[in-house]
């Protein structure tokens, strides 16, 4: 059984249609990556599958049962979300922005058990040394990895994840990724998470799902999803797919470039 199961998901603004028979199972230890381009609908479709937005036909499952079935805090406890930005948790510190991802789990007061487990989550994503600093003292890319770190703490069986290395430097995207995909395969995490940098979804995901006007184009392994005509069709871009590394690299061309055999 998969861990998460969307069965063909639709949704729309009003009148205006973003998702179309969306349909994909994720299995525990598998790091699956949204791409697409701009507006193809990743994130509307993590917050259907989070529950912030209701799907107008289709389902989501955790662990078989449906997501519209279940109580909210049961939802928190199978499965986190972590969003772009860090909202209005800016006049918090890092250490109790953290924290609050064992909220589902406290009642009264916080364990030394939950202390250790955000101590745990700040050394694993190196922030350990800002634990004290009020969030909206950090840099954009800091405040990323304390999103993450939350979602690490609430122990959860599934993680979503929209963009979470939009903000990141090169070292620090690799280092997120590495926690990732680590926690996928170590504990049988299922991750999903939107992407825009193919190479770096092409060296950390499992698989992929490729999104083009707000349904699946193509759906599998990277090394079958990233050719030339993929990019070419949803992205509208000539490019040369090399595959001398363990994974496939794309590399953009400029316009005309190719001709001539250029």
């Amino acid at each position: 059984m998969a861990r998460l199961s969307i069965e063909d998901l639709s949704f729309a603004y009003r009148d205006r249609e973003v998702l179309r028979g969306i349909t994909f199972p994720v299995a525990a230890g598998e790091v699956l990556g949204l791409v697409g381009p701009n507006g193809c609908g990743k994130t509307t479709l993590i917050r259907c599958v989070d529950g912030m937005l209701t799907p107008h036909s289709g389902r989501v499952r955790l662990e078989g049962q449906e997501l519209r079935t279940m109580h909210r805090r049961e939802v928190a406890r199978a499965m986190a979300y972590v969003p772009q930005s860090a909202g209005n948790q800016t006049a918090s510190t890092v250490f109790e922005t953290v924290l609050m991802g064992r909220r589902p789990y406290l009642n009264w007061t916080v364990s030394l058990a939950d202390e250790e487990k955000v101590v745990a989550a700040l050394d694993l994503l190196d922030l350990g040394g800002l634990a004290l600093r009020k969030v909206g003292e950090l840099s954009g890319g800091e405040r990323q990895r304390v999103m993450i770190a939350r979602a690490l703490v609430q122990e959860t069986g599934v993680i979503l994840l929209d963009e979470p290395t939009s903000n990141l430097d090169v070292c620090h995207q690799m280092g997120v990724m590495e926690v990732l995909h680590g926690l996928a395969e170590e504990r049988g995490i299922a991750v999903v998470l939107a992407l825009h940098d193919l190479n770096l979804a092409a060296t950390y995901c499992h698989r992929l799902l490729v999104l083009s006007g707000g349904s699946v184009y193509s759906h599998g392994v990277p090394e079958e999803v990233l050719n030339e005509e993929m990019l070419k069709d949803v992205y509208g871009i000539d490019a040369v797919v090399k595959r001398d590394l363990a994974a496939p690299y794309v590399v953009p061309v400029r316009p005309g470039s190719l001709e001539g055999g250029a």
